[in-house]
């Protein structure tokens, strides 16, 4: 796929979207797994705090003193995790998992009212979550601070394996999401291929224009375009019109010198006539050229998606060049399967064909054939050629690079070439001139098959 498509920036871009929005997903739902187990261990730290508050009292030297330690087994073994402490400035009591170790004092003490809680590094090298909060038993007695702490690698484990978890639904949820996205891209694509079939068409078919139908967000393009075509087809029609009125409007001054050449040569002006003739017969090549043209942008303009059969093409216009002086003498060979068809309305591949083979008539000595084929790759190819005596390598290059009128060789050699070259290239195909095995001049039409379907 293009990294010029549509389609593949748009797949791009939702999949990075989704990417993103998955690990932000993943980050902020560990956050807060991790705080829920915190505030999971605080509930739990306060409860055995009640216990101790219990059983809590001062001692003659105003000591703190707990009677009942709670009964967890925990803050019976040394460096289990469980750990509690309570203390003032005249002494500290501490649970046996402490064992010589005193959970640090805060600074500066907490309040009276509320429990606190926060991490610190505890004894035994473990990472602690500390409860504390401070008691007064009576007015006339020193504030009693009471922590409890708890190690915690347990909460590290359980939000490592819960991350793990989440990332794997995460992973899944994120592949569900780039291919609802990649439904969603084709669902939304596809008016777009619906208006590529309908540029075909109008490619193909200058009056029609692309409806309506489309959805409205690029009903501003489709305006622009229909407006385009409406220029253009106005464009090109005033061109023709002009075109065909110069190509008329030049047969009565053609007719009139031709007239004076006559007259010239009665009178004994040989050479004056002998150049009025050269003048008259290049701007006659210029104007059948025009109008040729004409019919050119006619057949531009026109193309459907229709097929011709070149067998039938081909036998109509040999009935009628054999009937003519330059045909009576040939021997015309064609060799085309019936079933093959050519992606060309018949009377454009008669105008086609007619200009070809009429001009192969012309320059043969006995013998004009053409055969017709598909190619291995799926193309139409049809071949003409004749027994003349060809064309030299300068004239064969002029032609087969486009030359001009005045550069097609004596005998307007290839002005009927460079006229049928125009209506292939009308029709989407591609012609070669070659030397031909007979000795005179080869031409390959080539045609795509499936280029013409709509």
């Amino acid at each position: 796929m293009s990294t010029r498509s549509l389609r593949l920036r748009l797949l791009l871009s939702a999949a990075f979207a989704v990417l993103i929005a998955m690990l932000i997903a993943w980050f902020v739902m560990t956050w807060l797994f991790a705080r829920h187990i915190e505030r999971r261990v605080a509930v739990e730290l306060e409860n055995e705090a009640i216990i101790l508050l219990s059983d809590l009292r001062l001692s003659p030297n105003q000591e703190p003193q707990v009677d009942e330690t709670p009964a967890n087994p925990r803050f019976n073994l040394p460096s289990s995790g469980l750990y509690w402490q309570v203390s003032n400035s005249k002494g500290m009591q501490r649970s046996r998992s402490l064992w010589d170790e005193s959970l640090p004092l805060p600074t500066p003490a907490p309040p009276l009212s509320n429990w606190r809680t926060r991490t610190i590094d505890g004894p035994f090298g473990q990472r602690l979550f500390l409860l504390e909060r401070s008691i007064l038993l009576s007015a006339d007695t020193p504030p009693i601070l009471l922590q409890l702490a708890q190690d915690k690698a347990q909460q590290y484990v359980a939000r490592k394996e819960f991350g793990h978890d989440l990332g794997l639904f995460l992973a899944i949820l994120g592949a569900v999401l780039v291919a609802a996205a990649a439904l969603q891209v084709s669902v939304g694509l596809k008016p777009l291929g619906r208006l590529r079939h309908e540029l075909l068409r109008l490619q193909n078919h200058p009056a029609s224009r692309l409806t309506n139908s489309h959805p409205q967000e690029i009903a501003p393009l489709i305006d622009a375009i229909n407006r385009l075509a409406d220029a253009r087809e106005a464009d090109l029609t005033r061109a023709k019109r002009r075109a065909a009125d110069l190509a008329h409007s030049l047969k009565t001054p053609l007719a009139a010198l031709e007239a004076q050449s006559n007259r010239a040569r009665a009178a004994g002006a040989s050479e004056a006539a002998d150049g009025i003739e050269h003048a008259i017969s290049a701007m006659t090549m210029a104007v059948n050229a025009e109008l040729s043209r004409l019919r050119v942008d006619s057949v531009r303009n026109n193309l459907y998606a229709s097929a011709s059969s070149p067998q039938q093409a081909a036998e109509q216009i040999v009935g009628v060049i054999e009937h003519t002086a330059i045909g009576e003498s040939l021997v015309f060979d064609i060799d085309i399967p019936t079933s093959l068809s050519v992606p060309v309305p018949l009377d454009d591949l008669k105008e086609l064909l007619g200009a070809l083979m009429e001009n192969a008539a012309r320059f043969a000595r006995r013998r004009v054939c053409m055969q017709g084929q598909m190619t291995a790759d799926g193309n139409v190819e049809l071949l003409i050629e004749d027994d003349g005596k060809g064309v030299d390598a300068g004239t064969l290059h002029t032609l087969q690079h486009r030359g001009k009128l005045d550069e097609a060789g004596p005998g307007h050699h290839g002005l009927g070439l460079i006229i049928a070259r125009e209506l292939v290239d009308a029709t989407n195909g591609q012609m070669q001139l070659t030397h031909s095995a007979l000795g005179g001049l080869k031409i390959v039409l080539t045609w795509p098959m499936a280029a013409r379907s709509i």
